[in-house]
């Protein structure tokens, strides 16, 4: 991702000593994304991804870095942090999951095999559907609790704040569904939905494969307790769309929604609330970008993402709401 903050050879070698992953051999900064400063990072033991956390506190971190350990302990194909050796206790089986690194809260994960389908068909659509299923039961004992960091109460901090930077036509749409998603927050249906921890930024990026095959989920730094629903969204707003106009690709929408189902079937009120839940995933990631690339943090490799992508997903959510899927 960005690199907000320059890591040296010299900062790599002492970390991996730290933890005895061996002798470096290549560091390299990663291309694309805007939250946290990432690295390559190739020792003579093996292939690993350094995360430095831009925004993330040393407080806020023990939650995403445990949920991949629990996660990797049920058989779901994620990468495993790696602890410092010698540093698990009876309190802390885990070890210290949690670096610093150039005076920043860090992470060393393994590195999965494969590489995104940044062009998938609905055989990886219901691939993702069925892992995503199986995450979310799989989290269901997870004993710590974060609540998702980018959900409703932040949409509400920060629609004003974006609102100057955009046309009167957005700012209208902006300002509907914050109070639409508002007034769904506080119904008895919504109340009903399914809980647990979520990945929330489960987009094509975010998932390898290898030979056909899904051989991880990644970046979980937007993890948190939410409805499962939202995840499912999150999926199907990226998963399961036209990127030139994001109109639902109905064949993809129907691989990955039979998947997901076959593993954990929807709730009543699961399925009353998608339409719905849809346009507050395209609403969550437009609100985002705005931010994004309107208020910009410095970074040697920054690039925003383009914020009109989910206005025209959003709209056409709005356009298909009463749309049986």
């Amino acid at each position: 991702m960005a690199v907000f903050t320059e890591v040296s050879q010299d900062d790599a070698r002492d970390l991996a000593a730290k933890l005895a992953l061996g002798e470096v051999r290549e560091l390299r900064g990663i291309q694309g994304g805007i939250e946290n400063t990432n690295y390559f990072l190739t020792t003579s033991t093996g292939e690993f991804v350094l995360t430095l956390f831009e925004r993330l506190s040393f407080e806020q971190l023990p939650f995403y870095l445990h949920l991949m350990k629990h996660l990797a302990a049920h058989a779901i194909p994620v990468p495993e942090p790696h602890a410092t050796p010698g540093s698990a206790t009876a309190d802390n089986p885990d070890g210290r999951l949690l670096q610093t690194v150039c005076g920043k809260p860090a992470a060393v994960v393994g590195k999965l095999r494969g590489k995104s389908e940044l062009a998938p068909t609905a055989v990886h659509c219901a691939a993702v559907g069925d892992m995503l299923a199986r995450m979310h039961l799989a989290g269901r004992d997870y004993p710590h609790m974060q609540p998702n960091l980018r959900g409703l109460a932040w949409w509400n901090e920060t629609v004003p704040v974006v609102l100057e930077h955009t046309t009167p036509e957005q700012s209208a749409l902006l300002k509907g569904e914050l109070a639409l998603q508002n007034h769904v927050a506080a119904s008895s249906a919504y109340a009903a939905l399914p809980r647990g921890p979520i990945h929330a930024d489960l987009f094509r990026d975010n998932v390898m494969f290898d030979d056909g095959e899904l051989t991880g989920f990644f970046d979980f730094y937007f993890a948190g307790v939410d409805t499962w629903l939202f995840d499912i969204a999150v999926c199907l707003n990226d998963w399961c769309i036209d990127l030139a106009t994001g109109r639902q690709d109905d064949a993809r929408t129907q691989a990955f929604l039979r998947a997901y189902n076959a593993v954990r079937p929807l709730a009543a009120a699961e399925r009353q609330l998608l339409p719905v839940m849809l346009r507050a995933g395209a609403l969550r990631f437009w609100i985002s970008r705005l931010w994004d690339l309107h208020l910009p943090r410095e970074a040697s490799m920054l690039k925003a993402h383009d914020p009109t992508h989910f206005e025209r997903v959003l709209r056409q959510r709005v356009a298909q709401a009463y749309r049986t899927l």
